[in-house]
């Protein structure tokens, strides 16, 4: 067991809910923890720190301040999203572990016995330079201790909330592109609706201002035998709802076949009655690709149902799969145009390591892939790639269809610029670590 039980842990930019959740655990266990979301305070002996995203992997900030604390002698371990391929975060920051999988099914034992192979999830360097992986552990029940909420809480804001409230753990998708079936499972792994509450309350009394449902799909909560739990969802939003009020609850990311008319009217009667879809795109051949399992007709039949009920629709969509072709991108620009979303959220497809859109990619010449094909259309002055060009047109294209009207200001397009440009670099970054470590 270590000597000085100081820890502190540090989710990047933004407070998030796993980094919360190991630090409630250790503090229920009595230890000195801290949480923090920037790298400038001087941290404690031991780091825990929560990343979310594969582009923190390439930050020579946080190599450069994993290197410093080590060199003064602390220890740090990193968990989070990231831990699902150790190899690039061990090769590329040099912590002095990993906790792979679930961080709560190890970080406890990892405290009392160090870096062993005793510990479930560990992934380390042992003593010859090879690479150790122990097999994750699935924690056998989804009960914890109220997480470690921040004291700055308030002032947090992802896409308009001040944290997300896991209420569930997988999905029954099998989107290529994405990671969390493969990160948790494709079984839903539900907590208890008292439990959640009391993490609720806790959340309102530490200044939450708005609470979003998380877990890749909300209405998935208390999923079982290939059904919705209608009757578990609706207790869920109205249950937060009489704590935070239905104005401050929010429930994200929807798939088009997972609603149905007591979800909606739940969605619309205790939460901002805004519906998040995963959208993608409006072509069925690049949806077939991607592994949704529904078709540009299910999406379409699923926003109506939603106007139906009074609600606004929000649609993500991706662009700059390999597959997509020039007849797929403009099936997607016509989805919009059909349908008028309240708004958009467009992104270039990210090789995520360990998806099947990453072995995808690998496969695909960098000649073949619009992340690195030249954009020789209309916005070839610009210097784009193809997946940047598409995004860029297609968040301008969303904007004359949104139902209030907008105007393309000078402004508005040099931020769509900057934002893809900034998206076509990260997918790239992206893209060069997946053919180190798997190419």
């Amino acid at each position: 067991m270590y000597s000085l039980m100081k820890f502190t842990v540090i989710s990047p930019e933004i407070y998030t809910y796993g980094a919360m959740l190991i630090g409630g655990i250790l503090k229920d266990k009595g230890y000195d923890v801290s949480i923090k979301n920037k790298l400038s305070a001087r941290p404690k002996d031991t780091v825990m720190m929560s990343l979310y995203s594969t582009l923190h992997l390439r930050s020579p900030i946080l190599k450069e301040f994993i290197e410093d604390h080590r060199k003064k002698g602390g220890q740090v371990f990193i968990g989070g999203p990231v831990s699902a391929y150790p190899e690039i975060v061990l090769g590329e920051l040099s912590p002095d572990a990993v906790l792979t999988g679930e961080g709560e099914g190890s970080i406890l034992k990892l405290v009392e016995s160090g870096i062993s192979k005793d510990v479930p999830g560990l992934s380390y360097y042992d003593e010859n330079g090879e690479i150790i992986i122990n097999t994750p552990a699935v924690p056998a029940s989804m009960k914890r201790p109220v997480p470690l909420i921040p004291t700055d809480i308030a002032k947090q804001d992802i896409r308009g909330a001040s944290a997300y409230i896991e209420t569930h753990r997988g999905c029954t998708g099998t989107c290529t592109f994405c990671q969390v079936p493969r990160y948790f499972g494709r079984g839903i792994r539900s907590r208890d609706l008292e439990d959640i509450l009391k993490e609720v309350r806790e959340f309102k009394k530490r200044g939450a201002k708005r609470l979003s449902v998380s877990g890749g799909t909300g209405s998935l909560y208390n999923y079982k035998d290939g059904h919705i739990d209608e009757d578990a969802f609706v207790s869920l939003l109205k249950g937060m709802a009489e704590i935070m009020g239905s104005k401050n609850i929010s429930s994200p990311d929807i798939r088009v076949d997972c609603i149905s008319d007591k979800v909606l009217d739940a969605i619309r009667d205790y939460s901002i009655g805004w519906v998040f879809f995963g959208l993608e795109s409006g072509s069925n051949n690049v949806l077939k690709h991607m592994g949704k399992g529904a078709s540009a007709e299910d999406a379409s039949k699923a926003v109506l149902a939603c106007r139906e009920h009074g609600l606004k629709v929000a649609g993500s969509f991706i662009v700059g799969h390999p597959y997509e072709t020039e007849e797929d991108y403009q099936a997607t620009k016509d989805f919009i145009a059909e349908h008028c979303l309240d708004d958009c959220f467009v992104s270039i497809a990210e090789p995520i390591p360990k998806t099947p859109l990453a072995d995808l990619v690998l496969k695909t010449p960098m000649d073949e892939n619009p992340t690195y094909i030249p954009h020789t259309g209309e916005y070839r002055s610009l210097k784009l790639t193809e997946s940047e060009a598409r995004s860029f047109d297609l968040q301008m294209h969303a904007d004359m269809y949104k139902p209030n009207l907008h105007v393309i200001t000078d402004q508005i397009f040099n931020a769509y610029l900057a934002g893809v440009r900034k998206d076509g670099n990260d997918v790239r970054n992206a893209t060069e670590l997946l053919f180190k470590y798997y190419g």
